[in-house]
This record gives structure tokens, C-alpha cells and sequence, in this order.
């Protein structure tokens, strides 16, 4: 999985490895391109999944994780793989 965060604080940095830690032990996510943006508690979820069930689990991995308050799920389906 292609990974990478962006963060206006540095205190996001502890919990985009978390979130990145859980997401990497997810076997129905690997190897996909996602995108984080953190501010404030709130993780925006951006890039490409090949189904709306992967799209789903992302957005479960996170789900009840400490110090995140509200999660946007942003991810798109690639519609050609998808069908």
C-alpha cells in the first residue's frame, strides 16, 4: 500500500503512524494508494480503491480509534475494476 499523510501539527504525527500501522495490517487494503490529511481529530481519507467494500473497510480500520473524532471518507472506486 502506497501511504502517505499530510498534517498541519506535528502532534498529528503520533497518530497518522497508528492510523497507518492499522491500515498496513488490513490484508483487504493493501497495496492502495491512500491519502490522510489530519487536523484536529478529523482524518480526511483521500485516493483509489478497486471496490466499495475496500473503500468501506478503510474507513472501519479507523472507526473508534483514540483521538480521532470524525473521519471523511474521500476515497473513490475505480469504477473500471469495480465491475
Amino acid at each position: 500500500m502506497s501511504f502517505q499523510s499530510e498534517s498541519s501539527s506535528m502532534q498529528a504525527a503520533p497518530l497518522l503512524h497508528r492510523i497507518d500501522s492499522a491500515i498496513r495490517k488490513n490484508p483487504f487494503v493493501l497495496h492502495r494508494q491512500v491519502f490522510l490529511e489530519s487536523a484536529q481529530g478529523k482524518i480526511i481519507l483521500r485516493g483509489r480503491v478497486d471496490s466499495y467494500y475496500q473503500k468501506q473497510m478503510v474507513q472501519e480500520v479507523l472507526r473508534g480509534m483514540d483521538g480521532i473524532a470524525e473521519i471523511s471518507n474521500q476515497l473513490e472506486v475505480d469504477e473500471y475494476v469495480a465491475q
